[in-house]
């Protein structure tokens, strides 16, 4: 009972509350109640958080690390999270800025099972940067929907995920849209003999995600797209232990209303759940994210972490072809590069722009 997360917290404090603060901030995150108040030595030995050191960062902010037992979280997806960041989430003074786990929680969890080699094998791709854009608008049916991606994979992409607000919506059915999708991307790769990857967003509670998946393994697919924070850590975590064949694509959907850092959020946690690649805003584009925060979450999905296989950094959110030199200078080769509306855009042209993508990317 005594191995423990180091949770690291960055906490608005001044200098002579924050020794305060931090001692009520291990309590909160996990014994949730006054120490004084418990008899059992047990408990207090082990089970109530502990704080490991402050730092001061300037300008008011501390950098706060507890010690939370690896005991309290089960190991169950949620409850780690809970135990993370739970109650604590509520002060809009603090963030989770990085958590330092035991190898033993990360073979618990288990991490991905396919990561970057994995990817770049089932396109036949080799040591190159991958390819992926995103079907949209969400309204169209599925017949619309499959023309759009048979135009896509026609110009040799690597991927094609669902946009995520396509779910299960009565204008395009899921087990009418997928294996249209599905066999337009096959037609598509006939005559060149290679492979498009399609990824159908899943939706829903877990049994409406279990059926999903099996209706994309029926149309021949072993790739899917999930918004873990929309769906649920568990559930996320429960789908890939139990389909070891399927690659999983996270997407980041919700992500920015917890209040956790997106290099800990989107490349370390995502992945210790199992997401073989990870979509995040890029910098430059529509959101907010700067070059700092892009290159600690690459290094974060991709780094040596206790065995755990790697997960692809997909940096998307407005990018355009244009700046593919740029983005392939920035992030390396190990990298999954999405372009949507910046292809979409094209119209009729739109076979056209995605070989120019592709062949842009490959020969970067």
């Amino acid at each position: 009972m005594g191995a423990r997360i180091t949770a690291i917290y960055r906490v608005a404090a001044t200098a002579d509350s924050i020794a305060a603060r931090a001692g009520g901030i291990a309590v909160e995150q996990s014994v949730e109640m006054p120490v004084s108040a418990i008899a059992d030595a047990d408990v207090l030995e082990n089970i109530v958080g502990k704080v490991e050191d402050i730092a001061d960062l300037g300008g008011g902010i501390f950098e706060v690390r507890i010690g939370l037992a690896v005991a309290t979280t089960g190991p169950e997806p949620g409850q780690l999270m809970n135990m993370l960041f739970g109650n604590s989430s509520i002060h809009a003074d603090m963030e989770l800025h990085d958590v330092i786990f035991p190898d033993a929680v990360l073979a618990a969890f288990g991490g991905p099972h396919h990561g970057l080699a994995g990817l770049r094998a089932k396109v036949g791709a080799k040591d190159r940067a991958l390819t992926c854009s995103a079907l949209k608008p969400q309204g169209l049916p599925p017949s619309g929907l499959a023309a759009i991606a048979g135009q896509l994979a026609a110009g040799g992409l690597d991927f094609i995920k669902d946009d995520h607000g396509i779910a299960d919506q009565a204008y395009s059915p899921f087990a009418d849209r997928v294996p249209a999708i599905a066999d337009a991307v096959r037609r598509a790769r006939a005559a060149d003999g290679g492979r498009t990857v399609y990824l159908p967003s899943l939706s829903g509670h877990l049994e409406q995600l279990r059926a999903q998946v099996k209706i994309a393994r029926d149309a021949g697919l072993d790739a899917v797209l999930i918004a873990p924070m929309i769906t649920g850590m568990a559930s996320f975590h429960a789908l890939v232990r139990e389909n070891p064949d399927m690659a999983f694509m996270a997407h980041p959907a919700l992500a920015g209303a917890s209040r956790i850092a997106p290099p800990l959020l989107m490349g370390k946690i995502f992945r210790l759940m199992g997401a073989d690649a990870t979509v995040f805003p890029n910098h430059g584009g529509r959101f907010g994210y700067s070059p700092a925060t892009c290159k600690a979450l690459a290094d974060a999905a991709l780094g040596s972490w206790g065995g755990l296989k790697d997960c692809v950094p997909v940096p998307a959110g407005g990018m355009t072809p244009e700046r593919v030199p740029e983005m392939l200078q920035f992030y390396g080769r190990d990298v999954m590069l999405l372009i949507g509306g910046g292809l979409l855009a094209a119209g009729a042209a739109m076979t056209q722009e995605a070989a120019k993508f592709q062949d842009a990317v490959m020969h970067g």
